[in-house]
Parts: C-alpha cells; sequence; structure tokens
C-alpha cells in the first residue's frame, strides 16, 4: 500500500526521447501558454490546490483516541438521505414519486450471438448489441409490487429470507426494490461463487426461494440443487431454461415474468403483509471474503440509507443529469450503494458486464460497439484491478506508437502532471492529446469512484490524467456498508482515500504488535475503527466473529474493528497504510507487510499480478506471480529462450530473468532488502474469481494461494 500522501510528479513522469534543442524550443512554448492562460484562471477561478489544501475532518475532542468526524458533520452524523424515509421501500417511492416517468434502467438489445474461432483452437462467443431499452421509475416500481406479490402468493413470508444468486442486470434491482418492499430479507451470493461456497449459504439461510439466471442455473445451481433440501421454487429473470427434468422432485422453476403475472392478477387490495421497519434485515450479503468460508452480514434499512447519504454528500451535482454504467457484482456492496445512490437521485442507470464494457471487449464482436460508446456514462465505479488493465493496456498502445506520437504524447502527459500538481485544467491537453483514450469510457466520464482495494499512486494519476476527471478513492467494507472515506473531487493527492464520510465517524487504535500509536508524530497511526449509523448488525449465525469484530460504546453507537492500519494526515484525510492480517514476522524479527511488497511490484508491465509470501519459519520473502504473455515472451526472446507459455513459466531461467525485474523495480520503490522476494514461481493461469484464489473484488485469498502453491513454497524454502 502506497505510505506517501502525494507521490512526487517527477517520480511518475514518463520518459521521453527527443532531441534536446526541440525540447527545448517545445519547453519555452508550453511555458509562455502556461503563463497566458494562467492570469484569467488565477483571477476567475479558486485553484483545485486551494480547494485541496482545506480541512476536511477534525479529532471531536483534543484526546489522542478521539473520533474523527467531517467538517460538514462536526454536531452530528447524518443518518437520512431524504425526511421521512428511513426504509428502502420508502426511498424508492420518493424517488418514483419525483422523477415518475424520467429513464431508470437500461439494459441493451442482444442482436447477434455468433462463436469466433480463435488461432489457439478455443471458441469464443462474440455479440452484436444494439441501443440500451429503458424502464422509467414508474415501470420498475410495477415490476417490482407485482414481482414482490407474486413471491407473496408463492408462499414467501415477511422477514424470511430469499436469495439471489444473479449476475448484474435491471432484474437484479427490481428483485431487490420487490424484497424491500415486502420486507423480505435478501440473500445475495456473487454469481463467481464455487459450489461449497453457494451451498453454504443457501443452507445456512435456510432459503426456500431462489432468483437465478438461465446460464447460472445450468451452470452452477444444476448440480448442487439436491444439496439444498429446503429449496422449493427458483425464479429465472430471463425466461425459462431449456431442460427441466433434472431437477428434484418438489422444486418447481417458473419465470420472473409468470410471478409478476401471478402478482399482478392478485387482488389489488393484496399489499405487503409487512412494511419494513429501520432496524429491519434487508440483505444478508455474503461477502466472498479473504478467508474461508463467506460470511453472511446483516445489514439493516437504517445501515444502507445511512452509507448511502454519507456517499452522495461527496458527489457534487449529482442528479438527473448523470448516467451510471453499472457491471460490477450487485452483490458487492460497493455496487449495490452506488447504484442506489444513482436510483435515489434520478440518475439513469445502464447495465454492462466486464466481457461487454468497451468496444475491444472480449465478448464484443470487431467493429461492433461496447456498452460504454452506446451510453456515454458520467459516473463509473471501479475496483483497482480493472483500473490497472487499463493503465496496462493504454501504455502498451503507447510504446506502440511511431516516435513523433509517443513523444508528443509523453509530453502532453507529463505537462498535465505539472499542472494537475499545482491544482490547474489543461483544456488544449485534453481536447487534443487526451480526447482518444477519454473515448474508451465514452467520453463523458466525469467521476470515476474507486473502491475494494488500494489503488497505486501510478494507476491514480494515470485516470486523472488520461481520462481527465477525478478518481474518487473510497474505503468501506461490507460490514459498514461500503462506507468510510472517500476522497473530494478537487483533490488530486495519490495515496490517500479521503475524510470519513458524514455518516460515520473513524478513530484510530493502538496496535502494540505493530507498532502503530495513535501518539504517534507527525500523524496519529493505528487499528481503523469505524463507528456510525451505516455499522452493519454482525454476521449471520456467527454470534463469535460478531463479538470480535464489532461493540456497542457507552453511548450505544455501534463500531467496527475493521483490522486495517490508518494514517491520518493534518487536514482530516485518512491513508491505509497496513493490514494486521498482512503482517508477517520473519524468522530474524523483522516485520513485513505482504500488502506493501504487492503494491510496490504489481504495476510492473511484465506483472498481471503478484502475491507476496512469507511466515515465521524462515528469513526470506517468496511470491507468486502471474505474468504478463506479451511481456513475458518479448522478454524471452531477448534472453534467447523458447518454449510454449507454460514452459516459460516453468522455467528456472524464466524465474530468475524475472527476479531480476523485480529486484530493481523493489529497489526504486525503496523496499528494505528483508522486504524484496528471493524466490518465485511464474503461474501460466491468471488468477480469477472462477478460480477461487481472488474475490471478486480480485482481492487475493492468501489462504487459498498459499494451499495452491503449497508445493511450490516447499520447494521455494528448500524442502523436499
Amino acid at each position: 500500500m502506497n505510505n506517501h500522501v502525494s507521490s512526487k510528479p517527477s517520480t511518475m513522469k514518463l520518459k521521453q526521447t527527443i532531441n534536446p534543442i526541440l525540447l527545448y524550443f517545445i519547453h519555452f512554448l508550453i511555458s509562455l501558454y502556461t503563463v497566458l492562460t494562467y492570469i484569467p484562471y488565477y483571477f476567475l477561478f479558486e485553484t483545485r490546490q486551494g480547494k485541496a489544501n482545506k480541512i476536511k475532518a477534525k479529532p471531536v475532542s483534543s484526546k489522542p483516541e478521539s473520533a474523527y468526524r467531517s467538517i460538514n458533520s462536526l454536531d452530528g452524523l447524518a443518518s437520512v438521505l431524504y425526511p421521512g424515509c428511513d426504509t428502502l421501500d420508502k426511498v424508492f417511492m420518493y424517488a418514483k414519486n419525483k422523477f415518475k416517468d424520467k429513464r431508470l434502467l437500461g439494459t441493451r438489445e442482444i442482436l447477434n450471438e455468433e462463436d469466433e474461432v480463435q488461432p489457439n483452437g478455443k471458441i469464443f462467443k462474440k455479440v452484436i448489441l444494439g441501443n440500451y431499452n429503458w424502464l422509467s421509475y414508474d415501470d420498475v416500481f410495477v415490476k417490482a409490487f407485482n414481482f414482490g406479490n407474486g413471491l407473496q402468493m408463492l408462499g414467501q413470508k415477511p422477514k424470511t429470507n430469499i436469495a439471489i444468486f444473479c449476475e448484474t442486470r435491471a432484474e437484479w434491482m427490481i428483485a431487490a426494490q420487490a424484497c424491500f418492499m415486502y420486507n423480505f430479507q435478501l440473500v445475495t451470493l456473487y454469481a463467481t461463487l464455487g459450489g461449497p461456497a453457494i451451498v453454504h449459504g443457501l443452507n445456512e439461510t435456510e432459503v426456500t426461494n431462489i432468483i437465478t439466471s438461465k446460464e447460472l442455473l445450468q451452470t452452477k445451481l444444476k448440480d448442487i440443487v439436491s444439496l439444498v433440501p429446503r429449496l422449493r421454487h427458483i425464479i429465472t429473470v430471463d425466461g425459462k431454461p431449456p431442460t427441466w427434468s433434472e431437477f428434484p422432485k418438489g422444486v418447481i422453476v417458473h419465470t420472473m415474468a409468470a410471478v409478476q403475472a401471478l402478482g399482478a392478477k392478485a387482488s389489488t387490495e393484496n399489499k405487503p403483509l409487512s412494511k419494513p421497519g429501520p432496524l429491519d434485515i434487508a440483505v444478508i450479503m455474503y461477502t466472498s471474503g479473504s478467508t474461508g468460508l463467506p460470511k453472511g452480514v446483516m445489514i439493516s434499512h437504517s445501515n444502507i440509507i445511512a452509507g448511502i447519504t454519507g456517499m452522495a454528500e461527496r458527489i457534487p451535482g449529482l442528479g438527473e443529469e448523470d448516467v451510471y454504467i453499472g457491471y460490477l457484482p450487485l452483490a458487492h456492496v460497493l455496487e449495490l450503494s452506488a447504484e442506489l445512490v444513482c436510483l435515489s437521485h434520478g440518475c439513469r442507470i445502464g447495465y454492462s458486464s466486464p466481457q461487454t464494457l468497451a468496444d475491444q471487449s472480449s465478448k464484443i464482436k470487431k467493429g461492433s460497439k461496447g456498452d460504454t460508446t452506446m451510453l456515454k456514462p458520467t459516473l463509473m465505479a471501479a475496483v483497482p484491478e480493472i483500473m490497472d488493465r487499463i493503465y496496462k493496456n493504454v501504455m502498451n498502445k503507447v510504446n506502440e506508437m511511431s516516435s513523433f506520437q509517443r513523444n508528443l504524447f509523453i509530453l502532453a502527459y507529463n505537462y498535465k502532471m505539472e499542472q494537475i500538481s499545482k491544482g490547474r485544467g489543461t483544456p488544449l491537453c485534453d481536447r487534443f492529446i487526451f480526447r482518444k483514450v477519454r473515448g474508451l469510457l465514452g467520453g463523458n466520464i466525469r467521476l470515476l469512484l474507486c473502491g475494494g482495494a488500494p489503488l497505486s499512486a501510478t494507476t491514480q494519476r494515470f485516470m486523472n490524467i488520461c481520462f481527465c476527471c477525478p478518481v474518487g478513492q473510497g474505503y468501506g467494507l461490507t460490514e459498514s456498508c461500503g462506507a468510510g472515506t472517500i476522497t473530494e473531487v478537487w483533490d488530486y493527492n495519490t495515496g490517500r482515500v479521503g475524510a470519513p464520510l458524514v455518516c460515520c465517524e473513524i478513530k484510530l487504535k493502538n496496535w502494540e504488535e505493530g507498532g502503530y500509536f495513535n501518539t504517534d508524530k507527525p500523524h496519529p497511526r493505528g487499528e481503523i475503527l469505524i463507528g456510525g449509523q451505516n455499522v452493519t448488525i454482525g454476521y449471520y449465525k456467527n454470534e463469535a466473529k460478531t463479538k470480535a469484530d464489532f461493540f456497542e460504546d457507552e453511548n450505544g453507537q455501534r463500531w467496527l474493528c475493521t483490522g486495517d492500519i490508518g494514517e491520518f494526515d493534518p487536514d482530516g484525510c485518512l491513508k491505509i497504510i497496513d493490514r494486521k492480517k498482512d503482517l508477517v514476522k520473519l524468522q530474524a524479527g523483522e516485520y513485513v507487510s505482504l500488502g506493501k511488497v504487492e503494491a510496490a511490484l504489481k504495476n510492473l508491465s511484465l506483472i498481471d499480478n503478484i502475491c507476496a509470501y512469507a511466515n515465521s519459519y524462515h528469513s526470506y520473502v517468496i511470491g507468486f506471480v502471474v505474468p504478463n504473455q506479451k511481456e513475458l515472451t518479448e522478454l524471452a526472446r531477448k534472453k534467447g529462450l523458447h518454449g510454449t507459455w507454460e514452459e516459460l513459466c516453468n522455467s528456472c531461467e524464466m524465474e530468475n530473468e524475472v527476479l531480476k525485474v523485480l529486484s530493481e523495480a523493489a529497489i526504486s520503490a525503496s523496499l528494505e532488502k528483508f522486504e524484496i522476494p528471493v524466490k518465485i514461481r511464474l503461474s501460466p493461469e491468471p488468477w480469477t474469481p472462477e478460480t477461487g484464489l481472488v474475490t471478486d473484488a480480485f482481492k487475493l485469498k492468501r489462504k487459498e494461494l498459499k494451499t495452491h502453491y503449497q508445493a511450490d513454497i516447499e520447494r521455494m524454502y528448500g524442502r523436499k
């Protein structure tokens, strides 16, 4: 993780190869242009730097253990978005009455699907998609009301659990709104979870009904239905699957349309049996945690409303002109919260997927349009893994440009970096140099929200420069409804996650073992504790874990112990500097932060993913590396090494060559000698949520990675 408030522009600049005399002349023209444009800018606008330097949060008392609050909530934490709207059904009703026939949820029509044979013989499914078709607020309300009524007719009772196991799509949100209206407790499961984790979640929550898609029913659920004895009804959101005979006796498959028709036919007097209260459970969200079986986090209506109240306050000008692109898993708290923020403010939500996001995405047929090109979103959420991929892809394209084009791009990039560091804009560069890159995400993005894991300073600055918009880094957990902190839009500092949201307060607790204290100088440090109405009820049927991670103070406020180590800057912004679980003590007594090692190395173009590993029985760090195929193949060619992809990854010579590159990067990143990996294992297979080695937010699952690479660990530590 990044330990600096803001990396100096000089350390992140791109290197150009251009004639020194020509370069001097270009710099003279740039300086002249900068002076001429600075004068009106100085008088007409308050600089971004001026706003960024303002105090954003303060401790509520002078004690070292005091909580920090946003300067906008020093007198009391915010907990309600709109007066009187203390449950999610009331929030939607308020939005429906305000925005009525305005467009809300959009889905692209599938015009054609075809199989495309790749050079390696694999078959990829490609799609041609049409325009977005939209449902208005009124349309969504009617569909949700009828669906909830239909579920009620199938025997679903208030305050009982119903599961949704489905990709991110309009029907997911409609089903969720139905459950909020009728006080059904929505159990959310990632579409990429493995069989045992799905069975665990369904059986632990004792669900009788599950909402899913045809594809997931055929690929994931079909094989495990017999292991979920209480299951009675399966509702598919996109029509009936082709085969029926394989389901156990007593399990009935319905379509969502049929259940809605059932609800519509019932008497109009057949209203919800029980309206939800603020403290009722809205969602039981199963986290695809980085250790063990997933845990169900119980989230109340008031928890979610407090969380989205805090998030919405950090997005200036949020309203009917905004368009949000939804493609991250809705079973993840970041995506669900982001979409509920948009729904409550009149924004349109257009649905997408990682495979159809851009024109170059894997499922988009060459020559046809990706979702961002058609939708032209203004708001987008992303996890660092996706931003890192965009960064590497664009930089690879820059390296393939002609010398003139490359140097022009680099000059503009470095110039804009300097201007950003001074809080100024660069309209000409944005219009003529970065327009094409910005077009990759539709061209209209005004705010990128990043959460789920730390974002490197290099990637953040790249997104600021090339996509011409702020990157709002956020920090929060499922257990805090995703709410904790978000950076303000004019704060372009890197390596920080912003000040506490108006819905919560944050304090730092001493962690003696790691050497972090809230009395540390120049900045207080310690374990991050989040308090406020966004802090959830606890873990479903897991009292011991709930007691370990949550507590109530003398005022009845609920607090979450995050396990993350933070540091407050003088302006009240938080930095994540370590994690308790990531800290390993080596044999000689040195402490190594595995996350810090990974953050220093993951942005190398040679590296697609990396996991550092160490234990107390040995004196050095090792690593598992997923190399970039193009970069590794080129490195092998330069070194005169040949073979298939698997042979290169299994080659000791190749491991040593990659290790040299890693060691150089580690030294440049100022890692200590004992923090630098001494041995590595190259993995020919990428780590995806489907492999079970990373979560849906692409966080490393250290326990699973350790098990997967156990033989390599023994080899690298010298055991036979």
